[in-house]
């Protein structure tokens, strides 16, 4: 929806090359610096802003339809929006759906996230696919009053997620137990009463519902903070051990991840599964690369390849790193691989029962086509206990 041509803008957002967009904003007021990235989900968008792993990123919505059912608490994949902004097509209209107990503009303003409505959102997509993912400010005032060279300044002088360590600052304070199941009608989320499994979980910025998938599995997950030890990791007497999704450069995470990581295969036969950023650190800690991607993929609709059966799976997607499979050493497998360009999306070590995935098989949002890997890890700590 355009803005009518006598409506004085009230939100900026300014690309680090000068371009400059103008909207409605709505949300907090003030300024955010981030990466800008695209989402093409149909459905979750309260999900897509809580997910820590976009923390550092503004996400531009492909869909127009964004604010359309509101937001409730169930939803959350952490307590309040991480993602530094959110640009829309589309100014949220009001909410219409049984499960909403809040208005999206409500929650955003509650929660000091930023938002713009009334872009050209393809137009900024293309963009953001030819160009590569660029660094903006994103500006929110009532009255209108922009520095249209300051928000650029800034948004040049911004230095980037290559190298920014951001597991940090979105990981768990504390170690805590985790039971809540996957939500089931008519009750909700259920408790798990009857683990068969002992987990820890390193959170790098994990989502609610991969820990409900862990539980799901039949697991008793203990959550970790990312700079736990391997002597902490140890000290549970796990059957096996989780490594999660979380944002920023996994090489910079991987300064105190990998050592950990690297403990643990050596010392001990335990099975580790690994997603998103925890894919890419158990890849560092194997001796593989990551690099950064153009734009990343960021999604409800990736398409991936499981290598050993051909079997494609439609996933959930959000990561602008990703694993060089050409730097894959002996005895780790490239697993599954994008059908979208080629990119490496799993590994595992041939002769142990570690793996991960690049993709986010708990699918909130999107497809469950890859849940069958926490059913693969359960099983694989029940293999080892057999033996």
């Amino acid at each position: 929806m355009a803005l009518p041509a006598q409506s004085k803008p009230t939100a900026c957002l300014a690309l680090a090359d000068g371009t400059v967009f103008y909207g409605s904003g709505f949300g907090a007021t003030g300024e955010t610096v981030a990466e800008l990235c695209f989402n093409t989900a149909l459905t979750g968008y309260q999900e897509i802003m809580t997910d820590p792993s976009y923390a550092g990123q503004i996400v531009t919505f492909t869909f127009p339809h964004i604010g359309n059912v509101g937001v409730n608490p169930d939803d959350d994949e952490t307590g309040d929006p991480v993602a530094a902004g959110m640009v829309v097509k589309w100014d949220p209209t009001q909410s219409s759906n049984w499960r909403a107990t809040e208005e999206l503009k409500t929650w955003l303003t509650r929660t000091g996230r930023i938002a713009i409505g009334g872009l050209d959102t393809r137009r900024l997509t293309r963009a953001i696919r030819q160009q590569g993912a660029p660094h903006a400010a994103l500006a929110h005032d009532p009255d209108g009053n922009f520095d249209v060279e300051a928000l650029v300044a800034k948004a040049r002088a911004w230095s980037g997620l290559e190298g920014l360590d951001l597991a940090k600052d979105v990981t768990c304070a504390q170690s805590y137990k985790w039971d809540e199941m996957r939500w089931a009608w008519p009750d909700g989320f259920p408790r798990q009463n009857a683990p068969k499994h002992k987990v820890v979980a390193i959170d790098y910025g994990a989502k609610r519902n991969i820990l409900r998938c862990l539980a799901s599995a039949g697991c008793d997950v203990t959550v970790l903070p990312a700079s736990a030890t391997a002597e902490d990791v140890l000290a549970h007497n796990p059957d096996g051990v989780f490594l999660s999704n979380g944002p920023g450069d996994p090489a910079a995470t991987g300064k105190y991840a990998v050592p950990m990581i690297k403990t643990i295969l050596d010392t001990t036969e335990l099975p580790m599964f690994g997603i998103c950023l925890g894919h890419q650190m158990l890849a560092l800690a194997l001796g593989a690369k990551t690099v950064k991607m153009n734009h990343g993929h960021h999604g409800a609709n990736h398409p991936v390849k499981e290598n050993a059966s051909g079997k494609v799976e439609i996933t959930s997607m959000n990561h602008g790193f990703a694993v060089d499979a050409q730097s894959l050493p002996e005895g780790v497998e490239e697993t599954h691989v994008s059908l979208f360009d080629g990119s490496n999306c799993g590994i595992a070590m041939t002769n142990r029962p570690v793996f991960s995935v690049q993709q986010h098989p708990e699918a909130s949002p999107g497809p469950q086509d890859s849940y069958y890997l926490f059913e693969r890890f359960a099983e694989a700590m029940e293999t080892r206990k057999s033996a």
